[in-house]
């Protein structure tokens, strides 16, 4: 019998269509190659969070909810809005840190979740990417907290067409963590 290949979300912490950290995470699918699934979660319908309408819950929560207990991995790609997580991000992590019911805990507990991030500053989100783990460790999700990728200074690594391309050295690094997430899942 063939062993199924682990399923792994991204989650990118931003709207923008091109955002580097969304070209970052099709970097990592093909680190990932085809040892895993690869998909990448759409939240940007998911509301601002809101008790009076937590429950029941508004369809898009209901339809990341089972996205992020389908996957087998979470990987996180943040940037780092003024040294900190972006809001849309944080939104995400609030509604999903919710328990489900009475009888369903929330979603991100012990789920396996990885993190990278790149930013146009010489930090590299590394700021936002600390505030994440200590986010994700709070809600009992397993954070694989080494390796992490970092890409700092974002601009220098564009191609004339404006798209990343990534350092020798930040592929390098992105290859060894996609090693690692992978011996990391269950």
């Amino acid at each position: 019998m063939a062993e199924s290949k682990p399923s792994i979300l991204a989650i990118v912490g931003a709207l923008r269509k091109d955002s580097f950290n969304r070209q970052l995470a099709a970097f990592a699918a093909e680190a990932l190659g085809d040892r895993a699934t690869f998909s990448e979660l759409a939240f940007a319908d998911v509301p601002l969070f809101n008790q009076d309408i937590e429950h029941p819950a508004p369809d898009p929560v209901r339809r990341v909810r089972e996205a992020v207990k389908a996957a087998d991995g979470l990987w996180f790609f943040s940037p780092e809005y003024n040294h900190g997580v972006p809001g849309v991000l944080k939104n995400l992590i609030d509604w999903l840190s919710r328990p489900v019911s009475e009888t369903e805990r929330q979603v991100l507990s012990r789920k396996p979740a990885a993190v990278s991030g790149v930013s146009t500053g010489m930090a590299g989100a590394i700021m936002a990417q600390d505030q994440l783990v200590g986010l994700l460790s709070l809600l009992n999700a397993r954070v694989m907290n080494f390796p992490r990728v970092s890409v700092p200074n974002a601009r220098q690594q564009l191609d004339t067409a404006g798209r990343l391309t990534l350092s020798d050295a930040s592929r390098t690094f992105l290859q060894r963590q996609a090693e690692a997430y992978l011996k990391f899942l269950p």
